[in-house]
């Protein structure tokens, strides 16, 4: 007696085929319609295909600057190394420390951990955009909240951010929204002062 051949089950209609095609007519729809915002973008990266330095314009603190980078430079190592910026720290390269704090259109991100072509385009600002009579710089300073220093350009930076959108922060809530940053010296307590001086517009009393 022969083996019968197990019969086909029913279609339940999802096609993996099919699918793959319709991912596909998607990704190209949603490509063709954001074009023109990336287009000039996606041309210059599309030029830096390869191993080797190619220049690249940023906007850095309100000016172009022209920087030559590899492909797989980050935006620290832009600043620091290709524009002499050396506000932002490298003190943990996955970001975790907030040392390297810079604005890009306004919100905080980890320089050390955003590559400079991702920022072709964007407004970049550092701690160096920031002059002496800024009012938080002035709080750090009267309530001594460096110690070594070598946070403080994250931390100020962050905190920038931060009161741009809570001006009015509690104790509460500057503890939550700087938990990014890290201070190896341990004077948080010092740092807290500094912003909730400068959330009261600078006052010393």
């Amino acid at each position: 007696m022969k083996d019968r051949k197990p019969s086909r089950k029913p279609s339940s209609g999802f096609h993996r085929r099919d699918f793959l095609k319709g991912s596909s007519a998607a990704a190209a729809a949603t490509a063709l319609a954001t074009a023109p915002a990336y287009a000039e973008e996606a041309t210059a990266v599309s030029r830096l295909l390869g191993p080797g330095m190619t220049t690249i314009t940023l906007s850095v603190n309100g000016k172009d600057r022209k920087v030559e980078v590899e492909p797989r430079m980050t935006l620290l190592e832009a600043l620091r190394y290709g524009l002499d910026l050396t506000g932002a720290k490298p003190v943990s390269s996955e970001g975790s420390s907030g040392a390297s704090t810079v604005l890009v259109d306004d919100k905080p991100i980890s320089a050390s951990t955003t590559l400079a072509l991702d920022c072709i385009g964007k407004q970049i600002r550092t701690i160096e955009s920031l002059d002496d009579n800024d009012p938080i710089i002035q709080a750090f300073v009267h309530q001594d909240g460096m110690q070594c220093g070598f946070c403080t350009p994250g931390f100020v930076v962050a905190v920038r951010a931060f009161l741009d959108k809570h001006p009015n922060a509690t104790e509460e809530d500057i503890r939550a929204g700087l938990n990014g940053n890290i201070c190896c010296c341990g004077t948080y307590a010092d740092l807290i002062q500094a912003v909730l001086e400068a959330v009261k517009g600078g006052s010393r009393g």
